[in-house]
């Protein structure tokens, strides 16, 4: 997903591919996960954030040819002179609200699994 938003995805479909990718990850997280599922997940989403955030660092010139709005967005943040920075800074706190959506999800479908 990282290369994909760099070259591929628009910013407003974004969303959609991370349903679908958490959706799966949730699934294969409560079947193949011994426990801890809502952790696993939340670790999960922490990595996550690591390798989307280095990605879109390193390729930063492409992201934003390919997403301009963003740079709109980077430029109202409290670093503007510097939107690899302030990358850096928000990466983790998406990382951390995605590995809480993507652990809670895991948790939801390890309860609907036991059931079946």
């Amino acid at each position: 997903m990282a290369f994909a938003t760099v070259f591929f995805i628009p910013f407003n479909l974004e969303p959609a591919f991370w349903a679908v990718i958490f959706i799966i990850c949730a699934y294969s997280i409560a079947l193949k996960s011994p426990g801890k599922y809502f952790m696993t997940g939340f670790w999960v989403g922490i990595a996550n954030c690591v390798w989307v955030t280095i990605t879109h660092i390193i390729l930063f010139q492409v992201y934003i040819a390919n997403h301009p709005h963003e740079m709109l967005m980077l430029a109202k943040m409290p670093v503007p002179d510097s939107p690899r920075i302030m990358m850096l800074i928000s990466g983790p706190v998406f990382g951390i609200i995605s590995g809480l959506v993507l652990g809670l999800f895991a948790f939801i479908a390890s309860k609907i699994m036991q059931k079946k």
